[in-house]
């Protein structure tokens, strides 16, 4: 339990966003996140990447319980998020359910809800222990043509309280692409030293859904993230990240990105994923 409870509440990533481990059993797992204003987009609607990360913590917790320390390292080889309602400006509790455990692989269910019990997110996660498991192929993020237009909105993203505890830095955002980088910082490693997954599913929600408004543009909108799929392909490199997000299909309001995570040194390719964005023009 004390070992549990230093990896979520003493990783900088998890001590920045306040996440608190109120319980562990064999089967269950309950995380408290009060609400604070860096963690909120503009409105006190609590940012996406913190109820992502609330499910990727939650399943870890439960993976790393379930296979043990020598089963290490583990990380999400996939987590579906699906984003149900708001929470503003209100603490959060996520509950995190073992659905099945396997020798390598454990998967599980997180529901995330207000106080009052109204749910906000849900997020299936696959978590897999690596020992004794070969490394991934070396493949390499396809990446952009290398183009720098943050157009009239990318300036402005980094200023966010969420993405400015994350450091993000929109380098393009026009044409339907979208290029972020983040770096390891103070406030986005796990207690191992590399990137928190966490950290990485808040990049690939923003990277996503700035791919939509390169699309649409700037305009007296409303938006949110409806869903989120995401593979990671082993565990995250400490250093920095690059997000490259591109639509590919719009129907109305609704726009499906693909997004690429990439490690900036060599480019490899740390992630992969899809963001269905909603705009309400």
């Amino acid at each position: 339990m004390s070992e549990m409870h230093q990896w979520v509440e003493q990783s900088p990533y998890g001590e920045n966003l306040g996440v608190v481990l109120a319980s562990v059993s064999d089967d269950t797992v309950v995380l408290e996140l009060p609400f604070q204003e860096h963690n909120a987009n503009p409105g006190d609607a609590l940012h996406g990447g913190c109820a992502a990360s609330l499910g990727v913590i939650g399943a870890q917790v439960l993976a790393r319980s379930a296979l043990g320390p020598a089963m290490a390292p583990f990380h999400t080889a996939a987590c579906q998020v699906s984003y149900l309602a708001a929470a503003v400006a209100e603490p959060v509790v996520a509950r995190s359910s073992l659905l099945r455990r396997g020798k390598e692989m454990v998967f599980s269910d997180t529901l995330v809800e207000t106080h009052d019990g109204k749910p906000i997110a849900q997020i299936s996660g696959l978590v897999r222990g690596g020992a004794g498991v070969a490394s991934a192929n070396e493949v390499h993020a396809a990446g952009d043509d290398g183009s720098a237009d943050p157009g009239e909105m990318g300036p402005f993203v980094g200023m966010l309280p969420f993405a400015a505890a994350r450091q993000l830095t929109v380098e393009h955002m026009t044409g339907s692409r979208s290029r972020i980088v983040m770096p390891l910082g103070d406030a986005n490693a796990d207690l191992d030293g590399g990137v928190h997954e966490g950290a990485l599913l808040a990049l690939m929600d923003t990277t996503g859904a700035m791919a939509s408004w390169a699309a649409t543009g700037p305009g007296r909108y409303k938006a949110s993230t409806a869903a989120m799929q995401a593979q990671i392909t082993g565990p995250l490199p400490a250093g920095t990240l690059i997000g490259y997000g591109w639509v590919v299909e719009r129907s109305g309001d609704l726009f499906w990105s693909d997004v690429e995570i990439a490690d900036a040194e060599s480019g490899r390719l740390c992630a992969r994923g899809t963001v269905v964005y909603r705009i309400v023009t």
